[in-house]
């Protein structure tokens, strides 16, 4: 079992896990980030929002000068500090948006594919969407190498768009509520490696990990981390892992930031 003695960091979700999915709200969990904090315990925020959007995000949680990861992996951005790395700001695996955005634009045109992407709407309707504040929403427009969208086509369909996707080098990621497409070299569980390497390389010693997550594109986040809470989520299929054991695995009964806090609970709360 992780304990509060231990060197931790923490790789968190964000919406339907820190965030509650309907309201954004995240109270139920600021007790447990004020503790972290003062354990001096990195919590990072892990999901497939902008970089821009987390950014504020962090200032608002107090998790700010933090390392980030945004847009499910495909944008790593580093610690305040870190301007000695060499990839100081940020770390871009694979295809800008521009380019993903053009091959979206390309295969609904060509094969008729029904979906609807956060660049072909405005912010009032992601406000609607969402939840979020307008402010929030304009960030959640600024993707650097992923895009988000609403599928309105069938299974089938999105069979043969995924197909198509990898075909191009581009993955097909469900969230709690969006897809995503971003390049396959991209993803949470490469970005979350990269950072634990780093902070191994900076700090000279390993740091346990603990992962939460609620949907299925957290699956391999949760899969690389040396423990995991899966938060009660809203998505059919659930998260489905590769090592889902008891003595790794915690399975909460509580939803967004209640169920965050659970976890914690579960795992780091004295006996």
């Amino acid at each position: 079992m992780p304990t509060l003695q231990q060197p931790l960091i923490l790789f968190t979700d964000v919406e339907g896990t820190l965030l509650d999915i309907h309201t954004q709200e995240w109270q139920p969990a600021s007790d447990w980030l004020l503790r972290l904090k003062q354990q001096q315990i990195p919590v990072i925020l892990c999901s497939s929002k902008t970089a821009a959007e987390m950014m504020l995000l962090q200032k608002e949680l107090g998790l700010e000068a933090l390392p980030l990861i945004a847009e499910n992996g495909a944008v790593i951005h580093l610690a305040d500090e870190w301007q000695d790395d060499e990839a100081f700001p940020r770390l871009i695996s694979g295809s800008p948006h521009e380019e993903i955005r053009h091959v979206l634009n390309q295969l609904r045109d060509s094969d008729g594919y029904k979906f609807t992407t956060f660049s072909d709407v405005s912010e009032p309707t992601i406000v609607d969407w969402t939840g979020m504040t307008p402010r929030h929403a304009a960030l959640a427009k600024l993707h650097e190498a992923s895009e988000t969208l609403i599928w309105r086509d069938s299974d089938e369909k999105m069979l043969e768009f995924r197909a198509a996707l990898a075909s191009l080098g581009l993955q097909f990621v469900q969230g709690a509520r969006f897809w995503h497409v971003l390049d396959e070299r991209g993803g949470k569980a490469q970005a979350v490696n990269w950072l634990l390497h780093r902070y191994q390389q900076r700090e000279g010693f390993r740091r346990t990990s603990i992962g939460l997550g609620d949907g299925p594109n957290d699956a391999s986040l949760l899969d690389t981390t040396d423990y995991a809470v899966v938060v009660k989520g809203l998505n059919r299929d659930g998260v489905r892992l590769s090592r889902d054991t008891p003595e790794r695995v915690y399975h909460t009964r509580e939803s967004g930031p209640a169920g965050w806090r659970e976890g914690l609970d579960y795992w780091l709360a004295p006996p």
